[in-house]
């Protein structure tokens, strides 16, 4: 009796599941490399929707299974394999279009696919299947996802309590629809739909962005500026830097340099950081950058100055020691303490030479800040803050602010035994003990006990 023929395997098929490495466990550090080796057979599949569009169909939905079955075998904290996965849908989706296939029933296999994903491959995927989709598949693509989002608006609104979570459905649905829109470039679709659903500062940016892509600046900018409104408005500040990067670049393609640098400057004096005095610097006239410059640092120092480290980041970079120096000088010791480390650390190093009380102030704060905190793994760099504070204080000509130091940490700091030991081998300026060796105490203790 002869051995019935079964169907000839691809040979695309055995590097797949050779790729995905079945029961080995993919580290986060060999992650990156595993996706690669992926996408490398990815790109013969890729190959293939020209020669044979059906057979590619076909390896693409086994190397996204695959994919799923191999996701509980890797660490993919970078997220390298997630977007490969998303990569593999769009091909699929490609691969279904060249080879003819109805494109409803691609649209409603992904819709199946986003339904009952655990690991979020396809959250998020509307924009690249969007751009995926041909004009067929995005129309079908669209009227589907609106079905899903008509259906939850009208259980919404009939207050349907059976539905699963109609408000979570309409805002899921709600938010695809806007991707798919930005990707297909329909500035009408997206109007109607934000008129719809209420328009926040995420929509004005969307819709400023679709009209600037149309040459339609003035509309756009009117646009930034609602965005702006609205952005403040609701306290959430999620779109307010991307809409006033493009407000800026708006005014200066419109040739409204005047209005440019207004609008630079008062974003600047809200929060004056490095970003806001390079967009500045870049803005105003050669010729008046440097009363601009003096400006600026003065507007940044000012009294009732919220965020320090912002400023210390924009004087380090604009060279202002001087203004660095008394910044500091007025600022509570309590204060210091709360610097990002960075920041401080950079200050301190700067400022050493020229202004080393300062100097010794910010790296007091940085070892009082590890101190008070209890970090016992980071006493080390504590004890290291605390030696400069001290060359610094000699240098500055203040010992008795050292000395000062040392009474207040001993009085409050004494139970931590593992920071006192180092701490009091720097104030009596010897090297801390160096404890022997296990061997070594062995070797004593041979020598010690033969004698007895």
């Amino acid at each position: 009796m002869g051995k019935s023929k079964g169907k000839k395997r691809h040979p695309l098929e055995g590097e797949i599941e050779e790729g995905l490495c079945p029961g080995d466990f993919i580290s986060y550090r060999m992650c990156s490399e595993f996706v690669e080796d992926l996408e490398a057979i990815h790109a013969k599949l890729s190959s293939l929707v020209k020669q044979d569009a059906a057979a590619a169909v076909v390896l693409y939905e086994t190397f996204i299974a695959g994919s799923f079955e191999k996701v509980e075998e890797l660490d993919d904290s970078g997220g390298d394999f997630g977007q490969f996965v998303t990569e593999l849908f769009c091909g699929w989706i490609k691969a279904r279009q060249a080879a003819g296939s109805d494109a409803d029933e691609t649209v409603a296999a992904l819709l199946s696919w986003m339904d009952r994903d655990p690991y979020g491959f396809t959250h998020d995927i509307e924009k690249d299947a969007a751009k995926a989709f041909d004009k067929k598949g995005r129309a079908a693509f669209v009227r589907l996802i609106r079905a899903r989002f008509d259906a939850a608006a009208s259980a919404l609104k009939e207050g349907d309590q059976a539905k699963d979570d109609p408000e979570y459905l309409r805002r899921r649905w709600g938010a695809a629809l806007r991707e798919i829109h930005i990707a297909q470039n329909d500035l009408a679709a997206y109007l109607a739909l934000a008129e719809e659903t209420g328009t926040g500062a995420q929509d004005c940016l969307a819709i400023a962005n679709l009209l600037k892509r149309r040459g339609k600046l003035e509309e756009a900018l009117s646009w930034t500026e609602r965005g702006l409104v609205a952005d403040k408005i609701s306290g959430t500040a999620d779109a307010r830097a991307d809409l006033t990067d493009l407000k800026f670049e708006l005014l200066a393609k419109l040739g409204r340099g005047d209005e440019l640098i207004e609008a630079i400057w008062r974003d600047y004096l809200e929060h004056p950081d490095h970003y806001g005095y390079a967009d500045l610097m870049k803005a105003v006239p050669e010729d008046q950058k440097k009363a601009w410059h003096a400006r600026a640092i003065e507007a940044a120092v000012a009294p009732g100055t919220t965020d320090l480290d912002a400023v210390i980041e924009l004087l380090l970079a604009a060279k202002e020691s001087e203004k660095l120096a008394h910044l500091l000088g007025r600022t509570a010791d309590d204060v210091l303490e709360g610097l990002f480390y960075p920041y401080a650390e950079s200050a301190a190093k700067k400022l050493e030479k020229a202004h080393p009380l300062e100097a010794a102030r910010l790296l007091r704060a940085q070892g009082m800040r590890i101190i008070k905190a209890a970090k016992s793994k980071s006493y080390d760099a504590a004890i290291e803050n605390f030696k400069a504070a001290k060359r610094c204080y000699a240098k500055a000509g203040m010992v008795e602010e050292w000395d000062r130091l040392v009474v207040q940490i001993r009085a409050d700091h004494f139970r931590k035994r593992s920071f006192m030991s180092g701490f009091e081998s720097l104030v009596a300026a010897r090297k801390p003990a160096i404890e022997p060796s296990f061997i070594e105490r062995a070797r004593s203790r041979w020598v010690k006990d033969g004698q007895e």
